[in-house]
């Protein structure tokens, strides 16, 4: 069920089973609370409601469908484990910015460069708009040579 999936990252991974543990705890406690009945746990707190006998699980099913619930909450609690102790460790701060300082100087330079390709962008048109306008200027510059 975990098998390692290209396209997939771990952390992904991770998302996708914490999901599914939240799903079994929430299902395991509407199971419990629905087919659950109702036992005195103290003689100074007296049992003040009882569930219709249809709506209940036997007392054997009721336990194992216990077991049940907490075997799948146990795999998949075990294998979230798994998958949390096999993310990378995290990065040494003094790294991290190396990194984001070598970022920065990255974007600089390519914003450098940005700014002198939009600059000969401009002075391209502007030279084009020239030729454009001299040539409307002077409908025929072969027999009218400046």
């Amino acid at each position: 069920m975990l098998q390692e999936l290209s396209h997939m990252d771990r952390i992904t991974q991770l998302q996708d089973e914490i999901q599914k543990l939240l799903t079994i705890m929430s299902s395991s406690i509407a199971y419990l609370t629905a087919k659950a009945n109702f036992v005195q746990v103290s003689p100074e707190v007296p049992i003040t409601k009882q569930r219709n006998p249809d709506k209940v699980d036997a007392p054997d099913v009721f336990d194992a469908n216990k077991r049940e619930l907490v075997t799948d909450l146990m795999v998949k609690a075990k294998q979230v484990e798994y998958l949390i102790n096999s993310l990378p460790e995290p990065e040494p701060e003094e790294a991290q910015a190396r990194r984001l300082g070598h970022l920065e100087e990255e974007m600089k330079r390519a914003n450098e460069e940005y700014i002198r390709a939009v600059e000969r962008a401009k002075n391209l048109h502007a030279r084009v708009a020239e030729v454009l306008r001299s040539m409307l200027d002077d409908p025929d510059p072969l027999t009218n040579p400046g």
